[in-house]
């Protein structure tokens, strides 16, 4: 597969729009690039698979690892905070591919599968290892996304193959448990999409709990069972990670972002923005800005990188 990696790479040097995870012409196709090893910091992905075609990253979720390079891809079910680390060689920047999951495409999917047996719950986020036909469905890609035409065309049907290979391979299972959402899963999972989508407002478990008909124990229990987290970290996190975005990609100041995320509290929100990304606000702006350059303006993905 290195020779593979290698043509992936050759096209990405030429498509890619800068540092961090930035969008393409394809919908549903994001590059990702970083010339520098990361230590381990907050990200948050919204749900997709990811290749790293050069270099490494490491994923921590609460006292688990995993390990997703060239050699094995991630599938994330749903947008999940969790630590991660980057690497890369100093001749050769870490490179890669996310691909949004397109509920759509997966309902459509699995109603032309066989029915499988019922399996437990699936983790979230996890890596597992990258088989030959699915690199090379990346390189073909890639392939048709250089040529305007190939890319309308063939494009989405491609990203429609990855999806099927990944369905039907090991992590097929946490796509078909994103898909069905019954019971528990299903109400977790529109809680997380309820926070994603109204972290500006005045967002309290309790009334979460209640939305979801569970107890505030069993909404915790159950949360913390898929995430590896609390409801309410995971509201913090996702609201300082947005704010962290409106401050790179507008312009905005620590103390409008705060606003516009939900904080009523300015001082409250620069402490817990260093406690989770170990500076305050307007010294993680000018790094991301310093480091992103003149690229800053093209859009980013709240992960960053």
């Amino acid at each position: 597969m290195a020779s593979t990696h290698a043509k992936i790479n050759r096209i990405l040097e030429r498509i890619s729009c800068g540092e961090g995870i930035r969008s393409t012409e394809l919908p549903g196709l994001r590059t990702i690039l970083c010339h520098r090893n990361v230590p381990r910091s907050s990200v948050l992905y919204e749900p997709s698979i990811v290749f790293v075609t050069s270099g490494s990253k490491r994923g921590h979720v609460g006292i688990r690892s995993f390990v997703y390079d060239t050699e094995n891809y991630l599938v994330l079910a749903a947008p999940l905070p969790f630590d991660c680390e980057t690497f890369c060689a100093p001749e050769a920047p870490m490179r890669g591919i996310s691909i949004l999951l397109d509920m759509a495409v997966l309902a459509d999917l699995v109603l032309k599968l066989p029915s499988s047996p019922p399996q437990p719950v699936a983790r979230t986020v996890d890596a597992t290892p990258l088989p030959a036909e699915l690199a090379e469905a990346l390189l073909r890609l890639l392939e048709a996304y250089e040529n305007p035409n190939d890319r309308m065309i063939l494009g989405p049907q491609i990203i429609r193959e990855i999806t099927y290979r990944v369905l039907t391979g090991p992590r097929g299972q946490v796509l078909r448990d994103l898909l069905a959402m019954q019971g528990s899963i299903c109400q977790i999972y529109r809680a997380m999409h309820r926070i994603q989508t109204e972290f500006d407002r005045q967002l309290d478990i309790p009334t979460l709990a209640a939305d979801a008909g569970m107890s505030l124990s069993a909404f915790h229990q159950h949360f913390r069972n898929m995430t590896a987290t609390s409801p309410l970290q995971y509201l913090k996190v996702t609201r300082l990670h947005k704010a962290r975005l409106m401050m790179i990609q507008e312009g905005i100041g620590a103390s409008v972002a705060a606003s516009r995320v939900g904080y009523e509290s300015p001082s409250q929100f620069s402490r817990e923005f260093k406690r989770l990304f170990g500076v305050s606000p307007a010294e993680e702006s000018q790094r991301l800005r310093s480091h992103l350059g003149a690229q800053a303006q093209t859009p980013l993905h709240v992960a960053m990188i």
